[in-house]
């Protein structure tokens, strides 16, 4: 969790020197937030483990952002969405964060290469609401 505050740092700044607004710097850093908070505390659950975050500028205008890490495999886009109709009580445990990623960021994808989860993340400069 040490590592969660200059990370969200190092991509802010990254979207900052491609001209993002802030209210699209606040949803990325809530994104951002949701997926490594998960990574640190599902991808190794009986060691520490490391995380790396790329971010480069795709030739779109969009910011490519690529998180990686050599934990348990977990593909979130494989995670239903949950049913907003149910009553808080019908409802099941978790998938709102993921849920939560998917309403923000348009483009993701998952692959696991070489041991580890890729997750990547092309980012539109504009809110998508």
């Amino acid at each position: 969790m040490e590592s969660l505050h200059p990370l969200l740092a190092f991509v802010r700044s990254c979207a900052t020197k491609q001209g993002f607004g802030q209210e699209r710097l606040q949803e990325i850093d809530l994104v951002m937030e949701e997926i490594l908070v998960n990574i640190f505390h599902y991808a190794y659950p009986d060691r520490l483990g490391e995380v790396e975050v790329v971010c480069r500028p795709a030739d779109d205008g969009r910011l490519l952002v690529e998180v990686a890490d050599q934990g348990i495999p977990y593909n979130i886009l494989s995670r239903d969405d949950p049913d907003l109709n149910e009553g808080i009580e019908e409802r099941k445990i978790g998938g709102l964060g993921v849920f939560f990623v998917k309403q923000f960021i348009r483009d993701i994808g998952y692959r696991r290469e070489g041991g580890r989860n890729i997750l990547t993340l092309a980012i539109d400069s504009v809110p998508l609401s």
